[in-house]
């Protein structure tokens, strides 16, 4: 295998949109986030090192199961600066984003499996209704939507 030359360590701007597809805007985005980052040119360009590949990879799987770039950053941070992430960081950070995502899908689930039955009933108020939440039972747990973030109620 012939040994990479320095030149051929970095891409440009458009051809990590065309590797990662994904819009040169979004790569600038992720950038000006501080998701990735790259050096200038003596004429300003901006270039990447190939290792930002994985990264956007890593980036846009976190995207599409929900995760904020906030947390995405956060985790990202935690890698070593400078560095290809390997299949080890991988590892560790879909095993702590896998968590996140399980208690997301159980809410999704209660969620799904309880929507139509306080609308059901025509009444349109959780406060009142004589089914799902006798005499405001409810507000003594809190505020918002009660139902939704308990693993289990004790109303029928």
């Amino acid at each position: 295998m012939a040994e990479v030359g320095p030149l051929q360590r970095y891409l440009s701007v458009g051809d990590v949109a065309r590797r990662c597809g994904i819009s040169v805007s979004a790569v600038h985005f992720y950038e000006r986030k501080g998701l990735i980052s790259s050096i200038r040119t003596d004429g300003n360009q901006r270039r990447f090192h190939r290792g930002i590949l994985r990264k956007l990879a890593i980036i846009k799987v976190a995207q599409k199961t929900g995760i904020p770039l906030a947390e995405i950053g956060a985790a990202l941070d935690k890698l070593p600066r400078n560095t290809v992430p390997t299949a080890e960081d991988w590892a560790k950070l879909s095993s702590q984003w896998r968590d996140d995502l399980n208690e997301r899908i159980d809410q999704l689930t209660r969620l799904r499996d309880q929507l139509g039955q306080c609308i059901g009933c025509g009444c349109l108020s959780i406060s009142d209704c004589p089914l799902r939440n006798p005499y405001d039972e409810l507000a003594q747990a809190g505020p918002g939507a009660r139902l939704l973030e308990m693993d289990e109620p004790d109303t029928p």
